[in-house]
């Protein structure tokens, strides 16, 4: 813990341009990933382009696409990209299928090559020098449980690993390291937006959104659980993140589908940009309230509103408890 808190300190002794410099961090979440899509909608529709985008699983995939194309245009052809995946473009098969990949013993229930195709409908980039914004892509070490970011060279064995969820997809063969879905350690990679020059960041978290689902199988139980750990990592570096710093959490709709279930994907869009834009609005006009319980116990951060004048400070979260 103390080597966490010297490493943000350094950073906060950084000094400040005048230039508000801002990151995106895009969390993993699976099929819930659409709601990002329109997250990034609203915040493109206001200016708001970041300097880095930090992503991990569905959110490594969203953030590559954003990073070619940082505009609106982009970003509809990212949703077109989402509205016309199905169960089986992902995981091929059916519900037999999964029976017998299990009964047979393998080390995971799909092969990637319907993921593989999903990231080049995706974004035409083919390596990190493609793209006009920089990208980090976390994925986790399965040898030793490190936590591994990519940055540059190929894009798409970063995004397979990162997106590589253990025992769903197999494990990639990359860098000289076995990789998996990097939300096993960091779902939600803020640290790594931390770690730069930055002012303020807007986390795209639909994390929390595996705790909607009713639990029908092993892999919902699985999951759940899963998600409650790696929220403990996200709290934690909000936490002790450096009072310069703004954080700002969009709001996520409701999202009670299964694992495997892509449909419904343009209204949960159009359901996280109706959430989303009204948001930012207020967040942009100063007017932003923190209702989140970590406020009410007086462990929230405080950061500084980073304006081309006189910065205010003011509490950070826009985090809504809402439903679509």
């Amino acid at each position: 813990m103390m080597h966490l808190r010297r490493a943000i300190a350094a950073v906060a002794s950084e000094p400040s341009s005048d230039r508000v410099r801002t990151a995106f961090v895009l969390s993993g979440g699976g099929n819930q990933g659409v709601a990002q899509i329109g997250m990034l909608r609203a915040l493109i529709e206001r200016d708001i382009v970041p300097d880095v985008v930090v992503g991990c699983s569905a959110g490594a995939l969203n953030g590559a696409a954003l990073c070619y194309a940082p505009n609106l245009t982009g970003i509809a052809r990212l949703g077109a990209v989402w509205s016309e995946l199905g169960t089986n473009d992902v995981f091929p098969g059916g519900k037999l299928t999964r029976a017998w990949n299990v009964v047979r013993r393998g080390t995971h229930l799909f092969a990637n090559d319907g993921l593989a195709q999903v990231i080049d409908r995706a974004t035409p980039a083919r390596s990190f020098a493609d793209l006009r914004i920089p990208l980090r892509v976390i994925a986790a070490d399965l040898d030793t449980g490190d936590e591994v970011v990519f940055a540059r060279g190929p894009l798409r064995p970063a995004l397979l690993a990162s997106a590589a969820l253990p025992g769903v997809f197999p494990v990639i063969q990359h860098d000289g390291r076995q990789l998996v879905d990097g939300g096993v350690i960091d779902a939600v990679p803020l640290w790594h937006a931390l770690c730069g020059p930055i002012d303020r960041i807007f986390v795209l978290n639909v994390s929390h959104g595996v705790t909607d689902r009713a639990m029908r199988s092993p892999l919902d139980v699985v999951m759940t659980s899963f998600a409650h750990s790696r929220n403990m990592r996200y709290e934690l570096d909000r936490r002790y993140a450096p009072d310069h710093i703004e954080i700002v959490e969009l709001p996520r709709p409701s999202d009670p589908r299964e694992l495997f279930d892509f449909s419904g994907a343009s209204d949960l869009i159009e359901a996280a940009y109706a959430l989303s834009a009204p948001a930012l609005d207020s967040y942009l006009a100063g007017n932003v309230t923190d209702t989140s319980e970590d406020s009410r116990k007086n462990r929230r951060l405080r950061v500084r509103f980073a304006t081309a004048t006189k910065p205010r400070r003011l509490p950070t979260s826009l985090r809504h408890k809402a439903t679509a």
